[in-house]
């Protein structure tokens, strides 16, 4: 069997398909793989294993071949993938859903609180030699006590931050006509969400609806003095509306975990902000989760090779 790995993964996933696949080949620069280097590397392959770097779609399926029998990306998110195309072809695809929740909804909590604290900006103005003295007005953040969280998009990941928020009496409302509600969360209409939020919190996967969902006529039906998180992906985000209201004060700040593009130019203007706290898309990356994230992908692609059901299979009609 011949497999592409697009990147050296964590040591848990990588030794189990190297303990069954010893001959695999592993893409080892720090970088991806240019687009052409992706297409050389993918022909003839029988497996392949991505990450959400890489764009996977008919035009590279066909560069594989025919004989190509499984994709596995670590990861839980789809948009890089060309699903339909994969389906069409007849190969099961797989992600890892589950195991990055609990460290996915921590970093959305984190950035939350990082935003309505002012602690990057803190941490800023003390490294700058400008903390000269207590002052009663210095970076004056939010409170959470009695604050309402709205939450976008209520799936496992909502949930997650729903059941913390419970710790600090917040009040919890989601949008999401498929959810039901868990944490003592209220469902509500979106426009109610917005216009009662003190902190917004994205957790919808990037679709052709959901892309700019977050756009200006959103973000203006906010309140004044909200705070904004996206842990989702950056595509729900339209940055350049988000930069009108954050640079006019139209909402108190933003945090993003994710933009688009990844990574974010330097001279994105979202970068003169203070008030817009950007990281670089560690939702997952704590190092329990991604040993079980690469273990997951390892084995979708060990079952796919083998001609058996992948554990966790985004397209389960292949097998119909």
């Amino acid at each position: 069997m011949k497999i592409f790995i697009t990147r050296i993964i964590p040591d848990r996933g990588l030794d189990l398909v190297k303990e069954h696949f010893p001959t695999c080949d592993i893409w080892s620069a720090e970088m991806p793989p240019a687009r052409e280097e992706l297409l050389q590397h993918v022909r003839g392959m029988d497996g392949l294993l991505c990450l959400l770097t890489e764009k996977i779609d008919a035009e590279l399926m066909d560069a594989a071949g025919s004989q190509l029998k499984v994709i596995s990306s670590m990861s839980v998110g789809m948009d890089h993938i060309d699903v339909a195309a994969a389906t069409a072809r007849g190969i099961p695809v797989g992600n890892t859903p589950g195991v990055l929740t609990d460290a996915t909804a921590d970093m959305a909590i984190a950035l939350l609180f990082a935003s309505a604290r002012r602690v990057v900006e803190g941490e800023k103005y003390v490294r700058s030699g400008n903390w000269k003295t207590w002052n009663p007005k210095l970076l004056l953040g939010a409170d959470f006590v009695g604050a309402t969280l709205g939450i976008v998009g209520f799936g496992r990941i909502g949930q997650a931050v729903a059941k913390r928020a419970q710790g600090f009496d917040m009040r919890v409302i989601y949008h999401d006509p498929s959810a039901q509600s868990a944490y003592g969360a209220q469902a509500v209409d979106l426009n109610i969400l917005l216009r009662e939020s003190d902190f917004v919190s994205i957790h919808v996967p990037l679709t052709e609806k959901t892309r700019h969902l977050v756009n200006a006529d959103f973000l203006a039906k906010m309140k004044l003095n909200s705070i904004l998180v996206n842990t989702s992906r950056g595509g729900v985000v339209d940055q350049v509306a988000l930069y009108d209201v954050l640079k006019s004060k139209k909402i108190f700040a933003a945090a993003l975990d994710v933009t688009d593009p990844e990574p974010l130019p330097t001279d994105n203007p979202l970068f003169e902000l203070e008030n817009c706290l950007i990281v670089p898309h560690l939702g997952s990356a704590s190092q329990h989760t991604r040993d079980m994230m690469s273990l997951l992908a390892a084995e979708n692609l060990i079952a796919g090779l083998n001609g058996e059901r992948l554990p966790n299979c985004v397209n389960p009609e292949v097998y119909d």
